[in-house]
């Protein structure tokens, strides 16, 4: 990093750094949108860049290529900075122009507090940088409250807008109506969210509009145009590819059609599951998941109801559903099971299908590193297989949410699934 000047600003110059690392060019204080959009406009003025390639001196301009703007919405200043070290890292990848907005104290004076950023990343010797800014902005009083009035200026026009929620959403709060209007892409983290996360799912649901693409959208309040992400669904992409590697054999595909039973297993710290404590959104898009891509329907909705199983604790509490298929009924659990894996992490899926008097049973698991997979047909184990699938970093899941473009059907079909298996559950 370099030092600043008198002026409190870090001017646009580079040194020797490492290919493909970000690093910090300018930084300087703004009070105002103006003052930012003063500041914004100096970083670019004065591009003194000079690096040696092979011995010999050249000439590198800064590239301004920012391909979107990244609004984050942290309530917690720790949550905004390990965004930004998230955001850094894709600088080369996916530049952007990234506000990091929390706002304070709302009964308060009106204030504003901003610190603007440049980065920059030489993605190869003989290629010029790429840079990107970062905004980390504070707002008290009426100025907090209006998100949207800090926001809109300082976009970049004519370039598509992310809304990275890392913390849980305010849902149909005029704050974010009004922030989700301006917005391509929402993502969001539904595993972090209070209680079972499911009022929160049904509520972003509704962002989709009533059936996709088409749909009629209130202003305001998303519709057809809103892409959504969730990282939790994300995140599962592992175990989708092991259940759907469960049936690639041809002489198991025709069980797919009659699956009678999907039950997911998910860690709670007591083995007790209740409901009240418990985020349940991975387990229940497990389900949401493979009910959308077989064009199943929700005949009844999650109800809490006793687990039967000695692998849980005395009282503990399942939530149970059924699901209507072209060759009868499915019947669905989700039920908790002690461990000291982070509550709420999926533990098992498992899935039991009936064809003419032929049964077959696939059981799904998922470590650090791996995934497995262990099936029996008509009593019988067959030779178990797992395959290499690292969980994936935040950095990864945030690529992979900018590389998606438009709407994700698969992932729209899951969230909309979702929200009607959980019926009532709060």
């Amino acid at each position: 990093m370099k030092a600043m000047d008198a002026t409190g600003e870090t001017p646009l110059e580079r040194g020797a750094l490492p290919v493909g690392e970000p690093d910090l060019r300018w930084s300087a204080r703004a009070t105002s949108i103006t003052a930012i959009e003063r500041e914004l406009a100096r970083i670019w003025a004065v591009p003194r860049l000079v690096t040696t390639v092979a011995g010999v001196e050249e000439r590198h301009v800064a590239a301004r290529t920012s391909v979107m703007n990244l609004v984050v919405i942290a309530r917690r200043p720790e949550t905004g900075e390990r965004c930004a070290t998230t955001v850094s890292a894709l600088t080369g990848r996916h530049p952007s122009r990234t506000l990091i907005i929390s706002s304070r104290d709302p009964d308060g004076p009106n204030w504003l507090d901003a610190r603007i950023d440049a980065h920059c990343v030489m993605p190869r010797e003989d290629a010029p940088e790429i840079c990107a800014e970062m905004i980390h902005l504070s707002a008290g009083g009426a100025t907090g409250r209006h998100l949207e009035a800090i926001v809109a200026p300082l976009l970049v026009h004519d370039l598509p807008v992310t809304i990275w929620w890392p913390s849980e959403p305010s849902f149909g709060s005029p704050q974010a109506t009004d922030l989700l209007a301006m917005a391509d892409r929402l993502i969001v983290d539904g595993s972090s969210w209070g209680g079972t996360g499911l009022r929160r799912l049904r509520e972003m649901a509704g962002l989709l509009g009533a059936s996709g693409v088409g749909a009629p959208a209130e202003p305001g309040a998303g519709g057809p145009t809103l892409a959504i992400t969730d990282f939790a669904l994300s995140r599962q992409s592992r175990w989708r590819e092991a259940i759907a590697s469960v049936f690639d054999a041809p002489e198991i595909l025709p069980y797919l059609r009659y699956v009678r039973r999907i039950e997911v297993t998910y860690a709670s710290p007591d083995g007790s599951g209740r409901v009240d404590l418990t985020n349940v959104v991975k387990p229940v898009y497990h389900v949401a998941w493979f009910g959308s891509r077989l064009g199943l329907t929700v005949r009844s909705p999650l109800v809490l109801g006793r687990s039967a199983s000695a692998a849980v604790s005395e009282g503990a509490q399942d939530l149970g559903a059924t699901l209507a298929g072209p060759h009868g009924a499915v019947a669905v659990t989700i039920r908790p099971v002690h461990s000291t894996v982070p509550s709420g992490t999926t533990l098992s899926v498992e899935l039991g299908a009936d064809r003419r008097g032929s049964t077959f049973d696939a059981v799904v698991t998922a470590e650090a590193e791996t995934v497995n997979v262990a099936c029996r047909r008509d009593g019988a184990d067959m030779p178990p297989w797992s395959f290499l699938a690292p969980r994936r970093a935040d950095v990864d899941l945030l690529a992979e949410a900018i590389e998606a473009g438009g709407r994700d059907t698969v992932a729209s079909g899951a969230i909309r699934f979702a929200a009607a298996l959980s019926g009532d559950v709060t």
